[in-house]
């Protein structure tokens, strides 16, 4: 009986090991037939990765509707101001608070037509250990890059589009009358929000978020990869994970 189970225990040995064995042979033999992409083609796919998931999430943020109508980007009422908009519409001032919030997402939209160009300059400095370290990062890896090293200087760049856009859909007025009726009120404290700081910091927020969106599908999707330089380096990233 202990032969019959030592010679059982041997079987189950050998066969996991085969399974390994060729799990590695077969692991071995996909990362010899993907060519590894050189320093400058990884840093070179990475930025024109980032170059399509700005111009698409530009294009997808400008569009009417683009922030208001998508939950995931809508920008409400300013949060440290909730309790303004509470009171003014119990007041009957509900128009006026959707009007004012469609003013701040129509801001938003009208900057994203400008913003692609500017994540592209950001994106500039990237060096070989930056491309490395993203291209073999998470999901969204490209896109932490660029918020964390650029969002300095994102906003700099930014904050002369917003102002331009919030000059244009005038939401400066729709917010003047909602403050002006609120700072009326008995007892309350007087609301005068930054604005262009909020829209700013909102709009970007939302613009990554689509830019992430379109960074996981190049990286799950081989399909989206529509050049050579996107098969090659995200190939290779493939055979990495």
């Amino acid at each position: 009986m202990k032969k019959i189970l030592l010679a059982f225990v041997l079987l189950l040995t050998l066969t996991n090991l085969s399974a390994q064995t060729l799990k590695d042979k077969l692991n071995k033999a996909k990362n010899t037939l993907v060519k590894t992409p050189s320093n400058d083609e990884i840093v070179q796919g990475l930025k024109e990765a980032l170059n399509v998931g700005a111009n698409k999430s530009s294009a997808a943020a400008s569009q009417v509707d683009g922030y208001l109508k998508n939950p995931r980007l809508f920008i409400p009422f300013p949060p440290e101001a909730e309790k303004m908009k509470t009171q003014l519409v119990k007041l009957g001032f509900q128009k006026q608070v959707t009007e004012f919030e469609t003013s701040l997402n129509r801001a938003a939209e009208e900057a994203a037509k400008k913003a692609a160009p500017v994540f592209m300059g950001a994106v500039k400095n990237m060096t070989v250990t930056d491309g490395m370290n993203v291209l073999l990062g998470g999901d969204t890896a490209a896109t932490h890059y660029l918020r964390t090293a650029t969002s300095d200087s994102l906003y700099t760049q930014y904050k002369p589009v917003v102002q331009e856009a919030i000059k244009k859909v005038d939401v400066t007025r729709y917010w003047s009358v909602l403050v002006t009726q609120y700072n009326k009120i008995p007892g309350v404290k007087k609301q005068n929000p930054d604005l262009e700081d909020y829209v700013i910091k909102r709009g970007i927020n939302g613009l990554f978020l689509l830019v992430a969106d379109e960074e996981k599908k190049i990286r799950m999707d081989p399909s989206t990869r529509f050049s050579s330089i996107l098969k090659s380096v995200f190939g290779y990233a493939d055979t990495k994970k």
